[in-house]
């Protein structure tokens, strides 16, 4: 039986470059998805070959045309969930041994939390999430990919457990802050003028 796997990478480790592309139009996020042939934190070893398959399975899905959607944090579940969709994945390489992309953040609710995050200085981290076997020495073996989430820096490992997404709907008026974001998608003036201010409180109220 596959196991469900997690791997989180700072905006440090992952080497992430926020950058505007298409005229200013678009926010990209550049850098490190996920490591081959080292130990993690998670005592996990990909090997070269299973970061080589998961970044061909990422393109062929590109290449034929489908959307490799992501989700701001990520659920327990291995399957999407659109209302959490923040950003598309249009790019992988390898570099080394390890698998490299390209993030567009799309004007979602979750994609306009995230786009307000990085604007107002916040460091964002990405995790790979998808399924494998893991051999008793932590090697992974027939890792399935099956998206890369943008994620909290937690300041340590043992702060992981507190997530964006349950923190945002935890603080006060953080429920607010997802309707001034779905306001923004759908070009309420409003919105748009409070969204920041509301961003740079979450920011001072979450607790990570």
């Amino acid at each position: 039986m596959s196991n469900k796997l997690y791997e989180f990478m700072s905006f440090d480790k992952a080497e992430l470059i926020v950058e505007s592309t298409n005229g200013g139009k678009d926010l990209c996020m550049k850098g490190i998805f996920i490591q081959g042939d080292v130990r993690n934190q998670n005592q996990r070893v990909y090997p070269r070959r299973e970061i080589e398959n998961a970044v061909k399975s990422v393109n062929d899905k590109i290449r034929k045309g489908e959307t490799v959607l992501g989700e701001l944090d990520h659920p327990e579940e291995l399957s999407i969930n659109l209302d959490r969709v923040s950003h598309i994945i249009t790019e992988m390489w390898m570099d080394g041994a390890d698998g490299h992309g390209t993030l567009k953040i799309v004007p979602t609710p979750m994609g306009e939390i995230i786009k307000a995050l990085l604007t107002s200085g916040a460091k964002l981290g990405v995790s790979s999430r998808g399924s494998g076997n893991v051999g008793d020495n932590g090697e992974v073996s027939d890792f399935d990919i099956v998206t890369v989430d943008i994620v909290a820096q937690p300041s340590a490992p043992s702060a992981y457990p507190t997530t964006v997404y349950e923190s945002l709907f935890n603080m006060k008026g953080g429920a607010r802050l997802h309707e001034t974001a779905a306001g923004v998608v759908y070009g309420d003036p409003s919105a748009i003028k409070h969204l920041q201010k509301d961003i740079m409180k979450f920011i001072k109220e979450l607790k990570i």
